[in-house]
């Protein structure tokens, strides 16, 4: 909501994004026909990278996080593995930066060309995520973000995202927080079938590799 003034009265402006009634139909029909395609599609890319998690460390292919999503509800998000099993066991939640020891060799190319992100798919699939919305953070680092950065949570008034607004213009990773919250609720005030056929086109071009994905 905004407070403006009008004639000297005050006046309540609520802001609402077009994601509702048949908008809201059309996009998980959207999400559900790409996300099947693109699994089915790439069944074999699957197959290869979860052998190369296999067989270059020792444990589970997949990793699960919980995440926040919509309406403030978590759900676990999956990745390929990209560090070792034992990575939080000394620091706890703590930030991925440049050259991250934790990294597995294989996992720092997965990371690099945000491969590792590939399984998230079957999270659009199971009703967590959408294919394009704001990317969901850990809930650990959201009471740290929710006091200090102005209007974070109005980003959970839509599903979280593979990709989105932010990340296809470089706000990814370790960049400024208050421009990809901005980024965000922009996306979400301004939603549309084709914004959103926007960004997973320009997501091919600009968002699988780039400098901050660590």
């Amino acid at each position: 909501a905004e407070v403006s003034e009008f004639d000297g009265l005050p006046v309540l402006g609520l802001q609402e994004s077009p994601l509702y009634g048949w908008n809201r139909v059309l996009k998980r029909a959207m999400d559900l026909a790409f996300a099947g395609t693109f699994v089915l599609a790439f069944s074999w890319l699957y197959l290869l990278l979860a052998l190369g998690v296999k067989l270059t460390s020792r444990g589970p292919v997949f990793y699960r996080q919980e995440r926040m999503g919509l309406d403030g509800r978590t759900f676990g998000m999956l990745k390929f593995r990209s560090m070792r099993v034992d990575a939080e066991k000394e620091t706890g939640a703590v930030w991925a930066v440049a050259d991250d020891p934790r990294r597995t060799r294989f996992g720092t190319f997965l990371r690099k060309t945000s491969l590792d992100e590939f399984p998230q798919f079957l999270n659009v699939l199971l009703g967590h995520m959408s294919i394009v919305g704001p990317r969901p953070e850990r809930p650990v680092f959201i009471e740290q973000f929710k006091s200090t950065v102005p209007r974070y949570m109005l980003r959970h008034k839509m599903k979280a995202g593979i990709t989105g607004w932010a990340q296809v213009n470089g706000w990814r990773g370790d960049t400024s927080l208050r421009k990809r919250i901005q980024y965000d609720l922009y996306y979400i005030e301004n939603w549309s079938l084709w914004f959103d056929i926007r960004i997973m086109f320009l997501t091919a071009f600009r968002g699988l590799v780039a400098p901050n994905a660590y």
